[in-house]
């Protein structure tokens, strides 16, 4: 499964990578958030798509969202 690294990144700039990388990757992706912003909007984004979405919490902030069909 493709992995976007989005940590450090100010929305919307997580969301258009998880769009960019679901075009690629339609079967779905991982896309790594440090801000609950961006852990929010990916997973709004992703849940609006038709897409279902797994949040996994990582060390400090970041956190693992699994994007699948």
């Amino acid at each position: 499964m493709k992995q976007i690294d989005a940590r450090g990144r100010a929305c919307p700039e997580p969301v258009l990578m998880a769009k960019q990388g679901l075009k690629a990757s339609p079967a779905g992706i991982e896309v790594l958030v440090d801000n609950a912003v961006a852990l929010g909007n990916v997973t709004r984004f992703a849940q609006n798509a038709g897409y279902q979405v797994q949040s996994t919490a990582g060390e400090g902030d970041t956190h693992k969202l699994t994007i699948t069909k």
